[in-house]
């Protein structure tokens, strides 16, 4: 399989680059800025002359969530309208696409796990733009494409929230964490195995939620962190939204249900908690 990862120096692209490398029975080639720019039709053209193949996975995104609140143009042209030129390429190449989404495609504001196929409701503009994204994806590639949501991602590469509890671990004597806010911490490593595991088995195009399993609060897997190094974890001290306003209201509520694994005979990821002492066993560390 000759696979084209796009945003490859990111969390999820250096961790699905390294993945494939190690796999003898695939072809990867790993992209980012400056080498080709998602927005421009010519610099994708350039890179699928060069690579033409059989799957491309875009983790190339705007993530700059508090940005985008005041730059949604510049952000929608990243995730929304650079998702199309890459499912325009594929389309002409016979391609299929794998498109990373987000939770904060819905509103947040449910109390049980959000189902793949509950509709969409978002309330930042980073949700609207990758949402835009995935339309654009499902329009253009209608049955040669994978829709992949994830959350609260983290990885080796790259800033991320383990990186940073882990430096006000090093700095601080108390932190104060949002306990109102529940998602599912993600390992990079894992999302990028599930994606393989996806494209080996091949099911018809859809729309798949994947993290890690179980749901936590910002809180609680602060408390995980410290405990993982060995810190006391009395130390991180539980605080609400209201205390950490932002231009971006976060979810209060993201967790995605795993149902469609199950239902196309493949395995749903590994409890966030198994998850996070494998990171630290990778060697995941402060920046």
């Amino acid at each position: 399989m000759r696979v084209l990862v796009t945003g490859c120096n990111g969390q999820l692209g250096s961790a699905l680059a390294d993945l494939l490398s190690a796999r003898a029975t695939d072809t990867v080639k790993g992209v980012d800025l400056p080498a080709i720019d998602i927005t421009s039709p010519v610099s994708v053209h350039e890179v699928f002359t060069q690579f033409v193949p059989d799957v491309v996975i875009n983790c190339a995104a705007w993530t700059a969530v508090d940005a985008a609140e005041a730059r949604e143009a510049d952000a929608l042209r990243v995730n929304g309208y650079g998702p199309r030129v890459l499912a325009e390429a594929c389309k002409a190449a016979g391609s299929w696409m794998v498109q990373i989404s987000t939770d904060y495609v819905f509103a947040g504001e449910a109390n049980t796990p959000y189902p793949e196929d509950a509709a969409p409701d978002p309330k930042t503009a980073y949700g609207r733009t990758k949402l835009a994204g995935e339309i654009a994806v499902q329009q253009v590639l209608p049955e040669a494409h994978y829709l992949v949501r994830t959350a609260w991602l983290y990885g080796l590469q790259g800033n991320n929230f383990v990186k940073t509890m882990l430096t006000m671990e090093a700095e601080r004597d108390n932190v104060s964490v949002v306990d109102d806010q529940h998602g599912q911490p993600t390992y990079a490593r894992d999302l990028a195995e599930q994606i393989l595991l996806l494209l080996d088995a091949r099911p018809p195009a859809g729309t798949f939620h994947a993290t890690n399993a179980g749901a936590t609060t910002w809180f609680e897997f602060t408390r995980a962190i410290f405990e993982s190094v060995g810190a006391d974890s009395l130390r991180v001290l539980a605080t609400d939204s209201a205390s950490f306003v932002r231009p971006a209201p976060r979810p209060a509520y993201s967790v995605l249900a795993q149902d469609k694994w199950q239902f196309v005979g493949l395995k749903p990821m590994r409890d966030w908690r198994a998850a996070l002492a494998a990171a630290f066993a990778d060697g995941i560390s402060a920046p």
